[in-house]
């Protein structure tokens, strides 16, 4: 997916050493997030992979979405993230996010099986998303 990105203003003395935070621009929202790239290279528009470090925990972090299209925002500390779901057969989900998809494992049960394809929104602490920059 391409994205523009900004560094914003991070701390240094953090223990244990954390990536940086930077402002995400996607083409259907905005949010901060990890950057998994070179700091000195953050600034500027990227190609990335998104990373979730959470599971899935149906009616917890995620729940059906009122909007079918895909949405990215703010909520606090948090990162909610809106696409299609789509389950596998070994237990896993992938949301379908724009142009790319997420991994995501499952930490419970869905509420039915006819949530394959369904329009959901995921929401994650905002040190649990991180984007890694790459190139074609």
């Amino acid at each position: 997916m391409l994205v523009s990105v900004k560094s914003v203003n991070n701390k240094t003395s953090v223990s244990p050493p954390q990536p940086p935070m930077v402002h995400l621009q996607a083409p259907f929202g905005t949010a901060v997030v990890l950057w998994g790239g070179d700091p000195q290279q953050a600034d500027g528009r990227h190609l990335v992979e998104w990373s979730v470090d959470e599971d899935i925990l149906w009616g917890c972090n995620a729940r059906a979405a009122a909007l079918d299209e895909p949405g990215l925002w703010q909520d606090g500390e948090r990162i909610v993230l809106r696409g299609r779901l789509d389950v596998t057969e070994d237990g896993a989900a992938v949301l379908e996010f724009g142009s790319t998809h997420i991994l995501f494992d499952l930490a419970g049960p869905l509420p039915d099986d006819n949530l394959d394809g369904t329009w959901v929104e995921i929401s994650t602490k905002q040190d649990r998303v991180s984007v890694w920059p790459f190139q074609i």
